[in-house]
């Protein structure tokens, strides 16, 4: 394989007749160092420059790391002290108001401002000479609501990263906005990888997409209306871009790859002749799926290059070459960025092989998306079974399966590359007929599933009937999500545990005492309905993984959630089946400290599904069902042991939802089904919950209410309440939690806040269906935080049932009277 001179070099050669290039890295590191960073900066624990010296030796490892597999351009912008949206949006001088220093500094204190420019970090020391009001706690700002310094104030939307798992900080957009250059990260960090000896590729989020990705705050407008006040940001942002003697740039527009009105697709043109530089060739980028209509709107872009996704949509390969100008060049992502599977590489050859003898060096090879969502070296995994090793690649594999096809394109005799290709054949030989994938039983159970089997006994109305005379419970009822404070003796339980430190006996008497005061103080607060608080699981989805057959899990598999938030997914590689009871003693044991309910807390299969790497040798829609009936089997011993109200999470299945309008009725039919399957087997005095958080919910409104759960929770103070829209407007039919405060940001909510959010939703739906909850898990906080939030929680509860005293189906006219109260 080709390797990297660490020398300077002033482009690609021509005679290179393919050219190799990434998206973008996992910026978290292997041991998540930037998580690790980031978290003891916020507690004071090491200063911003020592943050700052963990982030450039990331950078520098990183790049490093796809140099010497024989990457020939190397991105750099992918790194992002919390979210790449984010960073663009400090980038363009898009930083509410809120967050900024200028609203956190008393403006009388002239004298400090002016002397702001002088005292930032290198992010900000290039380009423009008029000091900003943007550093590095301004960004911490936005993404938490609280940095070591400034003032505290409410975090920005968070949402996600298009059918992906990711969370990114969602841009607030006002009528007639302005932006302009106003943080030069990613200009740093691209004169730093020069300095360092690498050819750079800078990549940056296209406008349009960015407008796209945002929302209007304040006034009703159009944001596409602020689409010619964007462009000159761009410009400067290119022209500082060139100015590092980078001679690529590769901007993100996978917009491109949705339904789009018209307005957004005929824009596209416009907007790339405006963005044209004289010293940088642009290569627009794709992925996640087909461009479909799209694609003249693509192909005719006045760029240099595209990329399109080969994985996702490998049907448009060919027609894209048949199309696409002589001068351009065309990146084939041909080694998937979102999954774990080991590329197959003679699959991948017969697609490029066509390409290559058509566009010779005007073809790049390159990973379908950025590498963010895949975790960083399969070479560290020392316990994973052996035959389950060899049929993966995490990014550091990937990059390198990249190169081995370009080597098999170029020098078709290279040795090691043909070595690789028999690997990679055996590779896929042996998966496909393991007898660790195939289980008979649970292919017989899933062909036996019957309609009924998704069907609860009676309707909601006269379920939550039923359910409220066992149940008791006052208007307005108060409970949590599930988790509760993950402390640092709680993980270093479970580490004492795994390492064979102490034995079962031990460690079951340890969680136990954390279940017990987890009880104690929610009902010391005052909650309704209580939770065990999760202290076993170390997270929602690999601790259900860990206790199925059909799942596999590894040791450094982190990948990035959002901010310094990252999670281990499982690997289903077969069949799933639950070969004993996962939750049931714990459940058990939670409820007999309690005359309380206390919930049975599962993570839902559509979660399970997309918050793992799923097996791509059967449909999805197989896999959801099969972990349904795993699950449907939890759900009934959980009931057999007497827990009354059992929560099933589905956060994930919004994500879930195809990106093209066309593809979306088939996956909500089998997504609501294996839920339903999954929830059906209980009596209708038994409460099944569901939670979901972070999503747009208007498009599947629907099929949220036909989920039939009895109580939905989801996250609607981020949002300032906008989500709670979608179950206004629909006049959702069951009851519904609307979180009310936000658990991802340190602040302790207002009464005041979370009354009035009960209080708008009581406008629409009856309180007497309204439940009262955080809008999320309360996993990453602090005691002291938790404790103070639940507490005024339950007082905004207490207030808005103060004229109900004795009742808990108030009429309509007493509503209103709390409502003018």
């Amino acid at each position: 394989m080709t390797s990297h001179s660490m020398k300077p070099t002033k482009g690609i050669s021509m005679t290179q007749s393919v050219t190799t290039h990434s998206l973008g890295f996992p910026r978290i590191g292997a041991d998540r160092e930037l998580k690790k960073a980031q978290e003891a900066y916020w507690r004071g624990d090491i200063s911003q420059a020592e943050l700052e010296a963990i982030g450039r030796e990331l950078r520098l490892k990183h790049w490093k790391l796809q140099a010497d597999a024989g990457i020939d351009l190397i991105p750099t912008g992918d790194f992002a002290w919390y979210d790449q949206v984010l960073t663009l949006s400090a980038t363009l001088g898009n930083i509410p108001l809120r967050h900024r220093k200028s609203h956190i500094v008393a403006k009388a204190d002239h004298a400090i401002h002016e002397g702001c420019c002088a005292a930032h970090s290198s992010h900000a020391q290039s380009v423009s000479s008029a000091c900003t009001d943007i550093d590095l706690d301004t960004l911490f700002r936005v993404a938490r609501g609280r940095a070591p310094s400034g003032a505290a104030s409410s975090a920005s939307d968070m949402t996600k990263w298009f059918d992906t798992n990711y969370h990114y900080l969602v841009p607030e957009f006002h009528p007639n906005q302005e932006f302009k250059l106003s943080w030069t990260q990613i200009i740093d960090e691209t004169k730093e990888a020069i300095a360092a000896g690498y050819t750079v590729k800078p990549v940056i989020i296209g406008p349009l997409t960015y407008l796209w990705l945002g929302k209007e705050k304040s006034e009703i407008f159009d944001r596409f209306d602020l689409l010619d006040n964007l462009l000159p940001a761009y410009q400067q942002l290119l022209q500082a871009l060139a100015a590092t003697g980078a001679q690529w740039v590769q901007i993100d527009e996978p917009i491109l790859v949705l339904d789009l009105p018209a307005k957004w697709q005929q824009a596209f043109e416009r907007v790339y002749h405006t963005l044209k530089h004289p010293a940088l060739k642009i290569l627009v980028a794709t992925y996640f799926g087909s461009l479909g209509e799209n694609l003249s709107t693509a192909l005719n872009l006045p760029v240099a290059g595209l990329h399109i996704d080969a994985v996702r949509a490998p049907e448009q390969v060919l027609t894209v070459v048949d199309r696409l100008s002589a001068h351009k060049v065309l990146s084939i992502g041909a080694v998937d960025g979102r999954n774990i599977w080991r590329n197959d590489l003679q699959k991948s050859l017969n697609l490029l092989h066509t390409a290559h003898s058509r566009l010779g060096n005007r073809l790049w090879v390159a990973p379908s998306c950025s590498l963010l969502h895949s975790p960083v070296d399969l070479d560290r995994e020392t316990k994973l079974d052996a035959d389950i090793k060899s049929w993966l690649a995490f990014a550091k594999q990937k990059v390198q399966e990249v190169v081995t096809l370009k080597t098999l394109l170029v020098e078709t005799q290279n040795r090691d590359a043909l070595v690789q290709l028999q690997l990679s054949n055996a590779a896929v030989l042996a998966r496909s007929s393991s007898p660790k994938i195939h289980n008979q039983k649970v292919q017989a159970r899933l062909a036996a599933v019957k309609p009924e089997d998704a069907q609860r006994d009676s309707a909601f109305s006269r379920r939550i009937e039923k359910q409220q005379a066992v149940l008791k419970l006052p208007l307005f009822p108060t409970t949590t999500i599930g988790s509760f404070p993950q402390t640092d003796f709680i993980r270093q339980i479970r580490k004492e545990f795994k390492k064979g430190e102490i034995n079962a006996t031990e460690y079951e008497q340890k969680i136990r005492a954390e279940i017990v005061d987890c009880i104690a103080r929610q009902e010391r607060i005052g909650i309704d309905v209580l939770v065990h608080g999760e202290a076993e699981r170390n997270d929602m989805v690999e601790y259900f993984g860990e206790q199925l057959d059909g799942y596999a899990f590894t040791q450094y598999g982190w990948v990035q959630s959002y901010g310094s938030r990252c999670v281990k997914p499982p690997i289903i590689y077969g069949d799933v089946s639950r070969p004993f009871p996962i939750t049931v003693a714990w459940a058990k044991y939670a409820q007999s400290l309690s005359d309380k309910p206390v919930k049975g807390m599962l993570t839902g299969p559509i979660t399970m599904l997309f918050w793992s790497f799923v097996r791509d040798d059967q449909p999805r829609a197989t896999t959801a069902l099969q972990i349904a009936l795993a699950l449907r089997d939890e759900v009934v011993d959980l009931e057999r042991a007497g827990i009354k109200v059992i929560q099933i999470d589905e956060p994930a299945i919004r994500e879930g939802l195809p990106l093209r309008i066309k593809d979306r009725a088939s996956y909500l039919e089998w997504a609501v089904f294996a839920f339903r399957v999954c929830a059906s087997g209980v009596k209708d005095e038994t409460q099944i919950h569901t939670h979901m958080c972070y999503s747009e919910f208007n498009d599947i409104i629907k099929a949220i209410a036909d989920l039939d759960a009895d109580v939905i929770t989801i996250e609607t103070s981020r949002s300032d309440g906008d989500l709670l829209q979608a179950f206004e407007n629909f006049n959702y039919p069951n009851d519904i939690g609307p979180g009310v405060y936000d658990i991802h940001s340190p602040n302790v909510p207002e009464v005041e806040s979370m009354a009035n959010l009960l209080k708008r939703a009581a406008r629409k739906i009856p309180a007497e269906r309204l439940w009262v909850n955080p809008d999320c898990g309360l996993k990453t906080r602090r005691w002291p935080e938790t404790e103070a939030a639940l507490e005024r929680m339950v007082q905004a509860a207490k207030i808005l049932r103060s004229h109900y005293q004795g009742s808990t189906t108030p009429s309509k006219q007493a509503v209103a009277e709390l409502l003018e109260a």
